[in-house]
């Protein structure tokens, strides 16, 4: 059963290695996601899963001790996921996608070692109904289990944004962030993937495993964070 979710942005730039310069103008967020992974901690599980967007080769299974790279964003940087042994001979051939290696950074971070790590890929065209049925499987179990919810809003909010203006990314995001907020699981199913993909939404598919995973669980929902540096929203949330 579920017990406890976080939501948090995955853009490598959280790391401030990548960020170099930068690195202050996403304090808050990093502080956010501290908060967030205290929220799993306090919940007790008895594993955490991570989930982030990924292609096909990225999807996992993840072991905990499989490590990620930064290398791609110019960073000679390598993190593991939580304080296992090493993942095998088959989790070192396959590095960590981008969003799994920046919540293993965000654990190493924080120290976690409350319970035991497993992380896994989403594809971020996987219908609505695949996604929920992901989740529902996930916290279908007796064991309680944690999650860690990778994954950005839109990519359009602003002419320098990735995905340039669309007008249609701020009400979308906000949309997305009170469904997050309250823990409205109908709201995070109900997202539109077409919509979600022209915006360049990353989040989409990993918010709607959530949203199954969630859906007996009568879970509470906080937002800690909401902004849109660099024309993306980044949104943390807490589910408890």
């Amino acid at each position: 059963m579920l017990v406890a979710a976080a939501v948090c942005p995955c853009p490598p730039l959280l790391v401030p290695a990548v960020a170099a310069g930068a690195a202050p103008e996403l304090d808050a967020a990093r502080t956010a996601c501290t908060d967030a992974l205290g929220v799993l901690a306090a919940a007790r599980p008895d594993r955490l899963v991570v989930v982030g967007p990924a292609e096909e080769s990225g999807r996992g299974p993840w072991p905990e001790g499989s490590r990620g790279s930064f290398r791609g964003f110019g960073v000679d940087l390598q993190v593991r996921l939580g304080r296992g042994a090493d993942g095998g001979p088959e989790a070192s051939e396959r590095m960590l996608p981008p969003s799994l290696a920046v919540a293993a950074w965000l654990l190493e971070r924080t120290g976690w070692s409350d319970a035991p790590i497993e992380a896994l890929g989403v594809d971020e065209a996987q219908e609505p109904a695949r996604c929920l049925a992901a989740g529902r499987d996930l916290a279908g179990g007796s064991d309680r289990v944690a999650l860690l919810v990778m994954g950005d809003a839109s990519a359009c909010r602003s002419v320098k944004a990735p995905g340039y203006l669309d007008e249609r990314a701020e009400p979308f995001d906000a949309q997305v962030a009170r469904a997050l907020g309250a823990a409205d699981t109908a709201a995070l199913a109900a997202v539109d993937p077409g919509l979600a993909r022209e915006l360049k939404v990353s989040g989409r598919a990993p918010w709607q495993l959530l949203a199954g995973a969630a859906e007996h669980a009568g879970l509470s929902g906080a937002l800690l964070y909401d902004e849109a540096p660099y024309g993306v929203g980044y949104l943390v949330a807490t589910w408890s």
